[in-house]
């Protein structure tokens, strides 16, 4: 399953109302660790069919960076049951960052 393209509009029925917990990336197009970050993102919602997978263009939608505090880019944010169980920031390789969302499935 593609990422999902989250903003303002569906983050709440997307992520918060999801039954499966949701990895959120926040990114913006012009952050270099941004960048680097998206191949393993796509590759990572291909293949985890138990938890949902989306994108949050932090210039496009600031508002939701403000509420969830992102500070620093790339920020993932795990959500479960419509509540933050995780958050972490900077690029890690793909496992890596499987092994941190499946310790929430």
């Amino acid at each position: 399953m593609p990422e999902l393209e989250l903003n303002s509009a569906n983050f709440d029925s997307t992520v918060l109302q999801s039954e499966k917990p949701v990895l959120v990336d926040f990114w913006a197009p012009w952050c270099g660790p941004c960048k680097m970050m998206a191949p393993v993102v796509e590759e990572l919602a291909a293949e985890m069919t138990e938890a949902s997978i989306g994108k949050v263009n932090v210039d496009e939608n600031p508002d939701l960076a403000q509420r969830y505090n992102i500070l620093s880019i790339p920020t993932f944010v795990v959500f479960k049951g419509g509540s933050v169980v995780d958050q972490f920031s900077g690029s890690m390789g793909k496992e890596a960052l499987k092994e941190k969302l499946s310790q929430h499935i």
